[in-house]
């Protein structure tokens, strides 16, 4: 994976061959405290969801995101590096908790680029160097990411999948994994009415610009 200053990414994988990848409320809470602590320190996290087979997240790539670490003699993507731990340390144990061997996951986590780092002409996401060319797949990133429990049949009510960033946009949890302040910012929602934006139906042809 490849990060560019000021960019908006969605970071998504899924099991390999499409296969679950988490099997219980816990194994949900495992793999979210090792993004807490291998992914969150190196990006700003805008939205997430953990389906039973795959997760999304949106990202904010700042000047940590674009940062190396020496690994074997090779300069590394700090974020990538990251990631590459998540995935292999929760295999592990998934594959100990399920008598399993072999990847989990697919072999690549993709980082599909949303944004440019051209500047705003205006707004308060100006200072941040966020472009509002591409903004709409941003806007139907987080509504998709969102939305996806939903969408899947997995829920009625996108609040009642507690994998997700949703439920702290909505006041109803306060996780602190996503930045909210910044999702407003270049997003532009509007508070009072996040919760009727977010059931906005999806353009179909907007989401093939996220992947």
């Amino acid at each position: 994976m490849n990060f560019d200053k000021d960019n908006i990414y969605h970071v998504y994988n899924r099991g390999n061959n499409r296969e679950q990848i988490f099997y219980s409320h816990k194994n949900y809470i495992f793999f979210l405290e090792k993004i807490r602590k291998q992914i969150f320190p190196h990006c700003e996290i805008l939205a997430y969801c953990l389906m039973p087979n795959h997760f999304h997240f949106l990202i904010y790539a700042d000047d940590r995101t674009i940062c190396t670490v020496k690994k074997a003699n090779q300069d590394r993507n700090v974020f990538s590096e990251g990631m590459r731990i998540v995935l292999s340390t929760y295999t592990q144990a998934i594959n100990k908790q399920e008598g399993r061997v072999g990847s989990l996951f697919t072999q690549n986590t993709e980082a599909k680029p949303l944004s440019d780092n051209t500047i705003l002409n205006s707004g308060t996401v100006q200072n941040r160097g966020i472009v509002n060319l591409g903004m709409d797949y941003v806007f139907t990133c987080f509504q998709y990411i969102h939305q996806n429990p939903m969408r899947a049949g997995l829920v009625k009510k996108m609040e009642e999948w507690q994998y997700s960033s949703f439920v702290d946009y909505c006041g109803i949890r306060k996780g602190t994994l996503s930045n909210q302040k910044l999702a407003y910012e270049v997003l532009n929602f509007d508070k009072e009415n996040f919760y009727n934006q977010s059931y906005t139906v999806i353009d179909e042809q907007k989401l093939k610009g996220i992947w």
